[in-house]
């Protein structure tokens, strides 16, 4: 009988959905909640040592939609990261702990280029209980005059250096949250498991501007008549994120066997997850569809899976994890693997063509009968 429980980085998790980093994780009451309907881990929205500097605005959110505005399938936001004080999340971490020991809580974790900052973050984090840390590396709009989120995250150096003061005092599970806002998603990741830690989360948002109103000529979401780009997530993202955790997936497989992968980016049915397991996750995170759909979500995504593994005949996570990844190579090798299919097809079709007995010739295929037999 096929289950979901898997377990990651020693982390034991009932079922691999995740609730992302972001709004559904952002107080004890609703991590509380989320553990009460079944999701496997929570990801609680990012700290940092001095909420005094977060303020945000309203409105916040943009969304696109499409079927005539009955599906959203674009959401931006230009939300930062928790404007509520350290001392509060660290009496909540220990709370939701104690509530729901099982429940996998993970701390998502954000500060700026100073060392001391990020160790202190990590220590007093840790002493209450967590159960890992997700480094906010990602972020495209929160708070990059500080050189927070992917102002950092886009920069291999400085990432492998903050991710190395991290390892050095950490003992816990540490994930690095890769920004998608890059070239080559595959260096900042190495630049992460080099350091040390146990895996990476893809990806976060993308830096986006959703749209402009055409009867006030202003781009949206508009704040006393002004805007800034955002992060773009969403159903209609999946097909970027699937590109990059394939691509770092390639990457782990090759260079940092047994290092974990945490699939984001549009995730609202089974099949979803599916297929971000099949191209190298270990775990699915969901934070937009949390707050299209609801918390109670998570019992379609656990059915829908569950039907997709025992309809293949795979009993675990790990019998299809990467099991996509071999199929994807370079055009030129697909070029060269097609043009050999037709040549077999031609020469199979003149052999064909081929007579074997003298009651097989045919006056109107007669001469390429003869053509065939004369090679």
């Amino acid at each position: 009988m096929s289950t979901l429980a898997t377990t990651v980085d020693g982390l034991k998790f009932s079922n691999p959905f995740v609730i992302g980093s972001g709004p559904p994780g952002t107080n004890v009451k609703v991590i509380k909640r989320a553990f009460r309907e079944g999701w496997g881990g929570v990801i609680a929205k990012t700290v940092s040592l001095d909420s005094s500097k977060v303020v945000n605005v309203s409105p916040r959110y943009a969304k696109l939609k499409a079927n005539d505005g009955k599906e959203v399938i674009g959401w931006e936001n230009i939300e930062l990261i928790s404007d509520r004080k350290f001392e509060i999340w660290l009496d909540e971490f220990k709370a939701a702990k104690d509530e729901c020991p099982d429940g996998v809580l993970i701390a998502s974790v954000m500060e700026e280029y100073n060392q001391d900052a990020w160790c202190e973050l990590i220590e007093r984090c840790q002493d209450v209980g967590v159960d890992g840390f997700e480094l906010n590396f990602s972020c495209p709009h929160g708070l990059p005059e500080r050189k927070m989120g992917a102002a950092m995250g886009q920069d291999p150096v400085i990432l492998e250096e903050v991710c190395g003061w991290v390892m050095g005092v950490s003992k816990l599970p540490v994930w690095a949250k890769m920004t998608p806002n890059v070239t080559h998603i595959e260096e900042p990741t190495a630049a992460a498991l080099r350091a040390g830690c146990h895996g990476v989360s893809a990806i976060n948002t993308i830096r986006s501007v959703m749209g402009v109103n055409l009867e006030t000529l202003r781009p949206e979401p508009t704040v006393e008549g002004y805007t800034t780009p955002g992060g773009y997530s969403s159903k209609a993202v999946k097909p970027i994120a699937l590109r990059m955790v394939m691509e770092i997936a390639q990457l782990i497989k090759k260079d940092f066997p047994g290092r974990s992968l945490s699939g984001i980016g549009g995730v609202e049915t089974g099949a979803d997850a599916a297929q971000f397991i099949l191209l190298g996750s270990d775990t699915v995170q969901v934070c937009t569809g949390v707050m299209k759909f609801g918390y109670g979500m998570v019992s379609n995504l656990c059915e829908e899976l569950l039907e997709f593994m025992e309809g293949k005949g795979f009993d675990t996570i790990e019998d299809f994890k990467g099991a996509s990844l071999p199929y994807f190579t370079t055009h030129s090798e697909l070029v060269r693997m097609q043009t050999e299919r037709k040549a077999e097809q031609a020469a199979a079709k003149e052999r064909a063509n081929m007579v074997k007995s003298d009651a097989e010739w045919d006056g109107d295929d007669f001469v390429k009968q003869s053509d065939a037999l004369s090679r």
